[in-house]
Protein backbone atom coordinates (compact mmCIF):
# COMPACT_ATOMS: atom_id res chain seq x y z
CA UNK A 1 0.00 0.00 0.00
CA UNK A 2 1.38 3.37 -0.98
CA UNK A 3 1.48 6.59 0.96
CA UNK A 4 -1.04 9.40 0.74
CA UNK A 5 -1.30 11.74 -2.23
CA UNK A 6 0.38 15.06 -1.54
CA UNK A 7 0.24 18.69 -2.65
CA UNK A 8 -3.48 19.16 -3.13
CA UNK A 9 -4.28 22.40 -4.95
CA UNK A 10 -6.86 24.62 -3.29
CA UNK A 11 -10.41 24.04 -4.57
CA UNK A 12 -11.56 26.94 -6.73
CA UNK A 13 -8.12 28.54 -7.07
CA UNK A 14 -7.30 30.61 -10.15
CA UNK A 15 -5.28 27.85 -11.81
CA UNK A 16 -8.32 25.53 -11.79
CA UNK A 17 -10.72 28.07 -13.29
CA UNK A 18 -11.83 27.46 -16.89
CA UNK A 19 -9.78 24.26 -16.97
CA UNK A 20 -12.60 22.19 -18.48
CA UNK A 21 -12.48 22.00 -22.26
CA UNK A 22 -15.80 20.18 -22.63
CA UNK A 23 -18.39 18.09 -20.79
CA UNK A 24 -19.62 14.99 -22.61
CA UNK A 25 -22.91 13.28 -21.77
CA UNK A 26 -22.71 9.62 -22.87
CA UNK A 27 -25.11 8.15 -25.39
CA UNK A 28 -27.21 5.36 -23.87
CA UNK A 29 -27.92 2.11 -25.67
CA UNK A 30 -30.18 -0.71 -24.51
CA UNK A 31 -28.74 -4.10 -25.39
CA UNK A 32 -31.80 -6.11 -24.38
CA UNK A 33 -32.14 -5.36 -20.68
CA UNK A 34 -28.52 -4.29 -20.40
CA UNK A 35 -27.66 -0.61 -20.63
CA UNK A 36 -24.37 0.75 -22.02
CA UNK A 37 -23.49 4.45 -21.95
CA UNK A 38 -20.79 5.47 -24.43
CA UNK A 39 -18.82 8.65 -23.74
CA UNK A 40 -16.10 8.22 -26.37
CA UNK A 41 -15.87 8.73 -29.25
CA UNK A 42 -18.14 11.75 -29.43
CA UNK A 43 -18.78 14.61 -31.82
CA UNK A 44 -16.65 16.81 -29.56
CA UNK A 45 -13.73 14.46 -29.01
CA UNK A 46 -12.51 11.31 -30.72
CA UNK A 47 -9.78 10.38 -28.25
CA UNK A 48 -8.34 11.35 -24.88
CA UNK A 49 -4.75 10.20 -25.12
CA UNK A 50 -5.10 6.70 -26.64
CA UNK A 51 -8.62 6.17 -25.18
CA UNK A 52 -10.94 5.93 -28.17
CA UNK A 53 -13.96 4.10 -26.69
CA UNK A 54 -15.28 4.57 -23.16
CA UNK A 55 -18.34 2.55 -22.16
CA UNK A 56 -20.09 2.36 -18.80
CA UNK A 57 -21.72 -1.09 -18.57
CA UNK A 58 -24.81 -1.26 -16.35
CA UNK A 59 -25.52 -1.29 -13.52
CA UNK A 60 -27.77 -4.21 -14.45
CA UNK A 61 -29.52 -6.92 -12.48
CA UNK A 62 -30.20 -10.36 -13.95
CA UNK A 63 -32.73 -12.91 -12.79
CA UNK A 64 -31.95 -16.59 -12.28
CA UNK A 65 -30.62 -18.05 -15.53
CA UNK A 66 -30.15 -14.68 -17.21
CA UNK A 67 -27.04 -12.71 -18.14
CA UNK A 68 -25.28 -11.15 -21.09
CA UNK A 69 -24.25 -13.05 -24.21
CA UNK A 70 -21.97 -11.09 -26.51
CA UNK A 71 -21.22 -13.56 -29.29
CA UNK A 72 -17.74 -13.86 -30.88
CA UNK A 73 -16.74 -10.73 -32.78
CA UNK A 74 -13.42 -9.38 -34.17
CA UNK A 75 -11.13 -6.48 -33.29
CA UNK A 76 -8.06 -4.90 -34.89
CA UNK A 77 -5.78 -2.01 -33.92
CA UNK A 78 -6.71 -1.66 -30.24
CA UNK A 79 -6.62 -3.07 -26.73
CA UNK A 80 -9.84 -3.62 -24.78
CA UNK A 81 -9.55 -2.88 -21.06
CA UNK A 82 -12.31 -4.30 -18.85
CA UNK A 83 -12.67 -3.24 -15.20
CA UNK A 84 -15.65 -4.21 -13.04
CA UNK A 85 -17.19 -2.72 -9.91
CA UNK A 86 -19.75 -5.49 -9.44
CA UNK A 87 -20.51 -8.92 -10.92
CA UNK A 88 -18.37 -11.00 -13.25
CA UNK A 89 -17.81 -11.74 -16.94
CA UNK A 90 -16.35 -14.75 -18.72
CA UNK A 91 -13.92 -13.89 -21.52
CA UNK A 92 -13.04 -16.35 -24.31
CA UNK A 93 -10.86 -15.53 -27.31
CA UNK A 94 -9.25 -16.97 -30.43
CA UNK A 95 -5.95 -17.43 -28.58
CA UNK A 96 -7.69 -20.08 -26.48
CA UNK A 97 -7.84 -17.91 -23.36
CA UNK A 98 -10.73 -18.51 -20.97
CA UNK A 99 -10.73 -15.98 -18.11
CA UNK A 100 -13.33 -14.81 -15.64
CA UNK A 101 -12.97 -11.21 -14.52
CA UNK A 102 -14.22 -10.03 -11.13
CA UNK A 103 -14.34 -6.59 -9.46
CA UNK A 104 -11.01 -4.86 -8.99
CA UNK A 105 -9.11 -7.01 -11.49
CA UNK A 106 -8.39 -5.97 -15.07
CA UNK A 107 -8.56 -7.83 -18.40
CA UNK A 108 -6.46 -6.38 -21.24
CA UNK A 109 -6.97 -7.94 -24.66
CA UNK A 110 -4.65 -6.61 -27.36
CA UNK A 111 -6.00 -7.24 -30.84
CA UNK A 112 -3.06 -6.08 -32.92
CA UNK A 113 -3.57 -7.47 -36.43
CA UNK A 114 -6.69 -9.34 -35.34
CA UNK A 115 -8.41 -11.25 -32.54
CA UNK A 116 -11.90 -12.64 -31.90
CA UNK A 117 -13.55 -12.87 -28.49
CA UNK A 118 -16.84 -13.40 -26.69
CA UNK A 119 -18.10 -12.03 -23.37
CA UNK A 120 -20.78 -13.91 -21.48
CA UNK A 121 -22.19 -14.35 -18.00
CA UNK A 122 -20.70 -17.57 -16.63
CA UNK A 123 -22.83 -20.65 -15.89
CA UNK A 124 -22.16 -20.50 -12.15
CA UNK A 125 -23.18 -16.84 -12.03
CA UNK A 126 -26.41 -17.62 -13.88
CA UNK A 127 -27.34 -20.11 -11.15
CA UNK A 128 -28.49 -17.19 -8.99
CA UNK A 129 -29.59 -13.60 -9.42
CA UNK A 130 -26.61 -11.45 -10.35
CA UNK A 131 -25.43 -7.93 -11.12
CA UNK A 132 -23.02 -6.40 -13.59
CA UNK A 133 -21.47 -2.94 -13.38
CA UNK A 134 -18.18 -1.74 -14.81
CA UNK A 135 -16.23 0.15 -17.43
CA UNK A 136 -14.86 -1.11 -20.71
CA UNK A 137 -12.47 1.11 -22.62
CA UNK A 138 -10.74 0.66 -25.95
CA UNK A 139 -7.26 2.15 -26.27
CA UNK A 140 -5.90 2.68 -29.77
CA UNK A 141 -2.55 1.07 -30.45
CA UNK A 142 0.21 3.32 -31.79
CA UNK A 143 0.97 2.93 -35.51
CA UNK A 144 4.08 0.92 -34.67
CA UNK A 145 1.95 -1.72 -32.90
CA UNK A 146 -1.24 -1.84 -34.97
CA UNK A 147 -0.13 -5.07 -36.66
CA UNK A 148 1.42 -6.68 -33.58
CA UNK A 149 0.62 -10.20 -32.43
CA UNK A 150 -2.65 -10.48 -30.50
CA UNK A 151 -2.25 -11.00 -26.74
CA UNK A 152 -4.21 -11.22 -23.50
CA UNK A 153 -3.30 -10.25 -19.94
CA UNK A 154 -5.25 -10.65 -16.69
CA UNK A 155 -4.04 -8.73 -13.62
CA UNK A 156 -5.54 -9.52 -10.23
CA UNK A 157 -6.71 -6.75 -7.92
CA UNK A 158 -3.85 -7.37 -5.47
CA UNK A 159 -1.28 -6.63 -8.21
CA UNK A 160 -2.59 -3.13 -8.98
CA UNK A 161 -1.04 -0.27 -6.97
CA UNK A 162 -3.38 1.18 -4.34
CA UNK A 163 -2.83 4.71 -3.03
CA UNK A 164 -4.72 5.80 0.07
CA UNK A 165 -4.95 8.74 2.44
CA UNK A 166 -7.15 11.64 3.55
CA UNK A 167 -10.41 10.12 2.34
CA UNK A 168 -9.00 9.03 -1.02
CA UNK A 169 -8.42 5.55 -2.41
CA UNK A 170 -6.92 5.33 -5.89
CA UNK A 171 -6.39 2.04 -7.72
CA UNK A 172 -3.98 2.45 -10.63
CA UNK A 173 -5.10 0.33 -13.58
CA UNK A 174 -2.68 1.41 -16.32
CA UNK A 175 0.33 3.69 -16.69
CA UNK A 176 1.86 5.95 -14.06
CA UNK A 177 0.20 8.35 -11.62
CA UNK A 178 0.88 9.70 -8.11
CA UNK A 179 4.37 8.19 -8.07
CA UNK A 180 3.17 4.66 -8.82
CA UNK A 181 3.29 2.52 -11.98
CA UNK A 182 0.85 -0.22 -12.92
CA UNK A 183 2.15 -3.65 -13.99
CA UNK A 184 -0.14 -3.43 -17.04
CA UNK A 185 2.03 -2.82 -20.09
CA UNK A 186 0.95 -0.56 -22.95
CA UNK A 187 3.16 0.93 -25.72
CA UNK A 188 2.11 4.58 -25.21
CA UNK A 189 2.20 7.14 -22.41
CA UNK A 190 -1.07 6.53 -20.61
CA UNK A 191 -2.78 6.71 -17.23
CA UNK A 192 -6.00 5.07 -16.07
CA UNK A 193 -7.23 4.80 -12.50
CA UNK A 194 -10.29 4.39 -10.29
CA UNK A 195 -10.64 6.85 -7.41
CA UNK A 196 -13.10 6.49 -4.54
CA UNK A 197 -13.52 9.70 -2.54
CA UNK A 198 -15.14 10.43 0.81
CA UNK A 199 -17.18 13.63 1.17
CA UNK A 200 -14.81 16.59 1.44
CA UNK A 201 -11.80 14.73 0.01
CA UNK A 202 -9.73 16.65 -2.54
CA UNK A 203 -7.88 14.83 -5.32
CA UNK A 204 -5.27 16.68 -7.40
CA UNK A 205 -4.74 15.93 -11.08
CA UNK A 206 -1.52 17.58 -12.18
CA UNK A 207 -0.73 18.45 -15.83
CA UNK A 208 1.82 15.65 -16.25
CA UNK A 209 -0.03 14.53 -19.40
CA UNK A 210 -1.37 16.78 -22.16
CA UNK A 211 -4.71 15.00 -22.40
CA UNK A 212 -6.72 14.24 -19.24
CA UNK A 213 -10.30 13.45 -18.39
CA UNK A 214 -12.45 12.38 -15.45
CA UNK A 215 -15.60 10.28 -15.69
CA UNK A 216 -18.07 10.49 -12.79
CA UNK A 217 -19.40 6.99 -12.07
CA UNK A 218 -21.33 7.87 -8.90
CA UNK A 219 -21.71 10.72 -6.43
CA UNK A 220 -20.89 14.35 -7.14
CA UNK A 221 -17.65 16.29 -7.57
CA UNK A 222 -16.86 20.00 -7.56
CA UNK A 223 -14.28 21.54 -9.88
CA UNK A 224 -13.68 25.27 -9.40
CA UNK A 225 -17.22 25.77 -8.08
CA UNK A 226 -19.05 23.73 -10.73
CA UNK A 227 -20.72 20.50 -9.57
CA UNK A 228 -20.93 17.42 -11.77
CA UNK A 229 -22.96 14.27 -11.13
CA UNK A 230 -22.88 10.73 -12.52
CA UNK A 231 -22.57 10.07 -16.23
CA UNK A 232 -20.38 13.03 -17.14
CA UNK A 233 -17.01 12.88 -18.90
CA UNK A 234 -15.01 16.03 -18.17
CA UNK A 235 -12.27 16.81 -20.69
CA UNK A 236 -9.56 19.11 -19.32
CA UNK A 237 -7.39 21.64 -21.11
CA UNK A 238 -3.63 20.90 -21.16
CA UNK A 239 -1.37 22.67 -18.72
CA UNK A 240 -3.84 23.40 -15.92
CA UNK A 241 -3.59 21.75 -12.52
CA UNK A 242 -6.95 20.38 -11.46
CA UNK A 243 -8.50 20.03 -8.02
CA UNK A 244 -11.36 17.53 -7.67
CA UNK A 245 -13.48 18.02 -4.54
CA UNK A 246 -15.95 15.29 -3.58
CA UNK A 247 -19.22 16.85 -2.39
CA UNK A 248 -20.56 13.37 -1.56
CA UNK A 249 -19.21 9.82 -1.63
CA UNK A 250 -17.95 9.61 -5.19
CA UNK A 251 -16.38 7.11 -7.57
CA UNK A 252 -14.57 8.54 -10.59
CA UNK A 253 -12.31 7.24 -13.33
CA UNK A 254 -9.17 9.18 -14.26
CA UNK A 255 -7.89 8.67 -17.81
CA UNK A 256 -5.64 10.16 -20.43
CA UNK A 257 -2.12 10.25 -21.80
CA UNK A 258 -0.09 11.88 -24.51
CA UNK A 259 -1.84 12.86 -27.77
CA UNK A 260 -2.04 9.93 -30.17
CA UNK A 261 0.17 9.72 -33.26
CA UNK A 262 -2.60 10.87 -35.60
CA UNK A 263 -6.36 10.36 -35.92
CA UNK A 264 -7.99 6.95 -36.23
CA UNK A 265 -10.62 5.47 -38.50
CA UNK A 266 -13.35 3.63 -36.58
CA UNK A 267 -15.85 1.20 -38.07
CA UNK A 268 -17.76 -1.31 -35.94
CA UNK A 269 -15.08 -3.08 -33.82
CA UNK A 270 -12.17 -2.04 -36.03
CA UNK A 271 -9.74 0.81 -35.33
CA UNK A 272 -6.86 1.76 -37.61
CA UNK A 273 -4.79 4.70 -38.79
CA UNK A 274 -5.45 3.49 -42.37
CA UNK A 275 -8.91 3.34 -43.95
CA UNK A 276 -7.83 0.57 -46.32
CA UNK A 277 -6.95 -1.59 -43.30
CA UNK A 278 -10.53 -1.26 -42.06
CA UNK A 279 -11.79 -2.38 -45.47
CA UNK A 280 -9.42 -5.35 -45.36
CA UNK A 281 -10.70 -6.37 -41.92
CA UNK A 282 -14.30 -6.18 -43.16
CA UNK A 283 -13.49 -8.52 -46.04
CA UNK A 284 -11.61 -10.92 -43.76
CA UNK A 285 -14.47 -11.20 -41.26
CA UNK A 286 -17.04 -11.61 -44.04
CA UNK A 287 -15.01 -14.41 -45.64
CA UNK A 288 -14.18 -16.20 -42.38
CA UNK A 289 -10.43 -15.55 -42.38
CA UNK A 290 -10.28 -14.52 -38.70
CA UNK A 291 -9.43 -17.26 -36.21
CA UNK A 292 -12.35 -18.77 -34.31
CA UNK A 293 -12.93 -18.95 -30.56
CA UNK A 294 -12.58 -22.53 -29.24
CA UNK A 295 -15.83 -23.82 -27.80
CA UNK A 296 -17.97 -21.13 -29.45
CA UNK A 297 -20.36 -21.95 -32.31
CA UNK A 298 -21.91 -18.54 -32.90
CA UNK A 299 -20.63 -15.22 -34.20
CA UNK A 300 -21.83 -11.67 -34.87
CA UNK A 301 -22.17 -11.12 -38.64
CA UNK A 302 -20.57 -8.12 -40.30
CA UNK A 303 -23.06 -5.21 -40.14
CA UNK A 304 -24.49 -4.31 -43.53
Amino acid sequence: MSSAIHDDPTPGDAWSCDAIESVIVPRARDLGGFSVRRALPSARKQMVGPFIFFDEMGPAEFLLGQGIDIRPHPHIGLSTVTYLFDGSLMHRDSLGVVQEIKPGAVNVMTSGRGIVHSERTGLETRAATSRLFGIQTWVALPKTHEESDPAFDHIDQAELPRITGEGKTVRLIMGSLYGETSPVKFPWDIFYAEAVLAPGAVLPLDPAYDERAVYVVSGEIDIAGDVFGPGRLLIFKPGDRISILATSHARIMLLGGEPMDGPRHIWWNFVSSRKERIDQAKAEWRSGKFSSVPGEHEFIPLPE
